[in-house]
């Protein structure tokens, strides 16, 4: 069985789940027969270029697609990690990366809340930063395992986990968001979140301290986003264009 099109007949059998349709009605829009479908699903048809385009148009997509989508299966996994403060960007930037690039779109908070069966502030208040720390190498290791391409938000301070910034730096593609500490503030602000301040009368000078100190173990990213000049659109082009020759391959 060729490799290409076992891989061709999973990303048509994938599209054709998702779109709800069965075998039948796949095999009805495109003007092909049942067995026919079945057999290129199944990686044993190799199909003509004009039945190709059938059947990508049956799916809603384009022969070009199809293939291309086969061919990034053969890719090893991918995971772009975005880096920064509370305020970068990095949830609003990395859906729409990800939604550009096809891939998942995932928070690492949200993973160690799963971890933990527990919310972070819960688990913050319940079991300490030591115990949330460890529980984000976890995280991060179980997705690394897991081989999955995705867009990662990970938490302001995972630069000063021992055990998890390494991991980042050795095995993703890393994105630092940047910006001012006055961006930052008035990105949070702007979002309703009272948290930056309150009882808290030195809490920007904080801020920019907080952004000195990590400074340099954000620079070391692959990768670096001004946010504030770029804004969320420029942003996320800017990034399609510098991971453009990289895409399919982690480090």
């Amino acid at each position: 069985m060729d490799p290409l099109l076992s891989r061709l007949g999973r990303v048509i059998r994938r599209l054709r789940e998702e779109r709800g349709l069965s075998v039948s009605d796949l095999a009805t829009r495109a003007d092909l027969s049942s067995r026919f479908v079945t057999e290129i699903q199944a990686g044993r048809g190799n199909i003509s270029i004009l039945r190709l385009v059938s059947l990508a148009g049956a799916l809603g997509t384009t022969a070009s697609r199809l293939i291309a989508a086969a061919e990034d299966e053969a890719a090893p996994p991918r995971l772009i990690a975005l880096l920064g403060v509370r305020g970068a960007g990095k949830t609003t930037i990395g859906a729409k990366l990800a939604a550009n690039l096809g891939v998942e779109f995932l928070e690492l908070d949200r993973l160690v809340e799963s971890e933990a069966g527990l919310s972070l502030a819960d688990l913050f208040a319940t079991h300490g930063e030591e115990y949330f720390r460890r529980l984000e190498v976890a995280a991060l290791q179980r997705l690394l395992a897991e081989r999955r391409s995705a867009v990662l938000a990970t938490g302001g301070g995972i630069v000063d986990n021992r055990d998890a910034w390494p991991l980042l730096e050795q095995r993703t593609t890393t994105v630092w968001l940047r910006a001012s500490p006055e961006a930052h503030w008035e990105r949070v602000v702007r979002q309703g979140d009272a948290r930056p301040m309150a009882g808290r009368p030195a809490a920007k000078a904080e801020l920019r301290r907080l952004l000195a100190r990590r400074e340099p173990l954000y620079r070391r990213a692959r990768h670096h986003i001004d946010t504030a000049r770029h804004g969320v659109d420029g942003s996320v082009r800017s990034l399609l264009e510098r991971l453009g020759p990289e895409r399919g391959a982690n480090q």
